[in-house]
């Protein structure tokens, strides 16, 4: 048995305390972790592994919250980041648990909010979300229930809408080339992207000569 002779709060860190057992420093705790501790206290050895164990613990959850607090994040994203803060994988298979449990942490609504956020202010062709998702580590199931409803033809259009203005100036041939590699770019198929082009060609010059889709061939 070990006898608490100090809890310090540490000066870096408010919410964390520094524990002295038995005259000397023996390791940083989280207040919260700390609480029921006190000085005098005879504390076993299964009790100090047990107190890093949940320190540990805590830590994972504090660092987790605050890169989740940026936005919302994958599991795989998570598990990354506690890596890079040097997390054991047990500790942050627990992290990941506790945090799916109160509903923090959910692939599924990640992979929605994914989706929405792309096609409000960077529209993406339904295989290009795929990929990103699937790069986010997401399982297929997920995927494919984010990307099920995804309407390409009016996301390239609004891509296609946004951008026409920078190609006012060109003539018809240059115009098409930009505007297809544009929409090409965001991993749209030509289906999609020839009328699409048209379209906004024409709509753009009402009192000019009108393309068919046959003409970006």
């Amino acid at each position: 048995m070990k006898k608490i002779t100090a809890l310090d709060v540490q000066k870096k860190d408010p919410n964390r305390v520094n524990l002295y057992l038995d005259g000397e420093f023996a390791f940083g705790l989280a207040r919260i972790t700390a609480a029921w501790l006190q000085r005098g206290q005879a504390i076993s050895d299964e009790k100090i592994a047990q107190l890093k164990t949940e320190d540990a613990c805590e830590r994972a959850r504090q660092q987790a919250l605050l890169f989740l607090s940026y936005r919302v994040r994958s599991e795989k994203e998570i598990r990354q980041n506690l890596l890079k803060h040097e997390i054991p994988e047990e500790v942050i298979e627990q992290t990941l648990e506790r945090l799916r449990k109160s509903g923090v942490v959910n692939d599924k609504q990640f992979a929605r909010v994914w989706v929405e956020n792309r096609n409000t202010f960077h529209p993406r062709s339904r295989r290009a979300l795929t990929m990103e998702l699937r790069q986010q580590g997401l399982d297929d199931e997920t995927v494919q229930a984010a990307v099920s409803n995804v309407d390409e033809n009016a996301l390239a259009y609004e891509s296609a809408h946004k951008r026409a203005g920078r190609l006012k100036d060109l003539e018809w041939g240059g115009f098409r080339k930009k505007l297809s590699e544009h929409l090409a770019r965001r991993g749209f198929p030509y289906s999609v992207i020839a009328p699409v082009v048209t379209q906004v060609w024409n709509e753009a010059h009402v009192e000019e000569q009108h393309f068919e889709d046959e003409d970006i061939t």
